[in-house]
């Protein structure tokens, strides 16, 4: 049985998922990579040469097939090469009683000290919570201590922040016993149960068959508020279908159930009566009036929507794009505010932000600011403390935020495997101009944009992302619209 390093990634990204592991090893056809994901790899790749290119005396062993750079690793270290880039490692252990070939291939090996510092460079810039990065550069050391009879100098990693990283070595005690694991899903003889959720499953390239799969099977799994936990918990008591689940619990059982909960156990308390009601609006394909929404009579409301950039892209987490537009009686022009692609531009963005949303004030005194959960007042909160607020007109945005997605959570049990504003716009069967869109989709367009040096193509990028984001906020507002028939 072959292991690789690599295998840490499939069974932690983008969730941990065994099953993923097991359908890989199969060589179960998976959905190609996203323009996300696309990006971050040339992004890394970008970032891994970059760092090359600081190393003295590098021996390049990549462009070769992996057996001829198992063998140049091994002559360049007995030559005491100064440092060498995409080196092979091999090694050979009993794992649960089976003997495994083991396999490596770390970005760089430094010589220091009479020995080498094993070395990988990667775009996450706060290592400590990946655990995939972890075992991984830790498989490493044990194969490189494998390999030449000594440990290595050090372990490290090169981050997104461009910092030299150090990380404890065990010897792989740790990355071998998860290699276990690993193990243990790879030599199933039959497909391992693994509850659907769909943040858990967005960005894996199986998530349609799993997703086909549990809708064909009426898994519990797929109801808005049963978590992984929970669901394994069911299926353990042979609770698998949602029929099953709505005859065996009234609310009074489900809020007693005792689920696990990290190393101890919960009771599924005030949340049962709403597991229930999602359950049943699944089962029914109806939805279910749980009360009338609450939502302000007002003449007019702005939808608010922004797009950005997570901090594994950018240092701070930038909003690139402050959308606004008034809706109602007397709407408005829709009012972007971009941030600039110059060393000012985060700031720039800001500024002009703040211009547009003091505007609307002067023109609707303090009208409700309606978005999607809870993204908008958090950036809201950080920016205020990254440049200021002038005249208070941030902190008047904020009290006057109105999150649309816990009102509707409250108000109505949909039919529907998620509360996503894209999932539930499409219920409501609100309409697209664009076939690609989303905010992965945005990511990858403005990351396209701030790369290239043509201006003509900039400019239709950033159109694009434009009307991603205006059709973002009318698709808020036909929501609105629609839940204010509800009452």
């Amino acid at each position: 049985m072959r292991l690789v390093a690599s295998d840490f990634y499939s069974y932690f990204t983008p969730s941990k998922c065994g099953l993923r592991v097991y359908f890989r090893e199969r060589g179960e056809k998976e959905s190609p990579p996203g323009a996300y994901e696309e990006v971050i790899f040339l992004l890394g790749q970008r970032h891994e040469k970059a760092h090359l290119a600081t190393i003295p005396g590098v021996v390049d062993l990549s462009g070769v097939n992996r057996e001829v750079r198992l063998r140049r690793t091994n002559e360049e270290i007995g030559r005491n090469a100064p440092a060498i880039y995409q080196a092979v490692l091999r090694a050979q252990t009993q794992l649960d009683g089976r003997l495994c070939e083991v396999l490596g291939e770390p970005d760089f090996l430094v010589r220091e000290d009479g020995g080498y510092v094993v070395r990988d460079s990667k775009l996450a810039r706060h290592v400590e919570k990946h655990p995939e990065i972890l075992h991984q550069v830790a498989l490493y050391g044990w194969l490189y201590e494998q390999s030449f009879g000594r440990p290595p100098v050090r372990l490290e990693v090169h981050n997104g922040l461009g910092e030299i990283v150090p990380l404890p070595y065990d010897g792989g005690a740790a990355a071998l016993e998860f290699l276990k694991e690993v193990l243990s899903y790879k030599t199933l003889d039959q497909a391992p149960y693994s509850p659907v959720g769909w943040s858990k499953c967005m960005g894996c390239g199986f998530s349609d068959i799993c997703w086909m799969k549990a809708k064909g099977n009426n898994d519990v799994a797929m109801v808005v508020g049963v978590d992984q936990g929970m669901a394994l918990a069911f299926r353990q008591d042979g609770i698998e279908t949602i029929p099953q689940f709505l005859k065996h619990f009234t609310v009074k059982e489900l809020e007693g159930y005792e689920r696990p909960w990290g190393l101890k156990t919960q009771r599924v308390g005030k949340k049962a009566s709403d597991i229930l009601r999602m359950a049943r609006a699944l089962h029914t394909g109806k939805e279910e009036l749980i009360r009338p929404p609450e939502v302000p009579k007002r003449p007019n409301y702005v939808m608010f929507d922004l797009e950005g950039l997570p901090p594994q892209m950018d240092e701070l987490g930038k909003i690139y794009l402050w959308g606004m537009q008034v809706f109602g009686d007397r709407p408005g022009p829709f009012l972007p505010a971009l941030a600039g692609f110059g060393q000012e531009g985060d700031q720039q963005g800001w500024v002009d932000f703040l211009a547009g949303a003091e505007k609307i004030f002067r023109d609707n005194g303090d009208i409700p600011f309606i978005h999607w959960h809870h993204y908008e007042k958090t950036h809201l909160t950080a920016y205020v403390k990254r440049y200021g607020d002038r005249d208070g007109i941030a902190e008047r945005v904020k009290r006057n935020l109105l999150d649309l997605l816990p009102i509707t959570q409250k108000s109505i049990a949909l039919p529907l495997y998620s509360y996503s504003l894209k999932v539930v716009e499409k219920y409501i069967r609100f309409k697209r101009t664009q076939k690609e869109y989303g905010g992965d989709w945005s990511m990858a367009k403005y990351i396209e944009a701030t790369e290239t040096e043509d201006e003509a193509l900039r400019k239709q990028v950033m159109d694009e992302i434009l009307t991603y984001n205006q059709e973002d906020l009318a698709a808020t507002w036909a929501v609105l619209q629609w839940l204010k028939t509800k009452g």
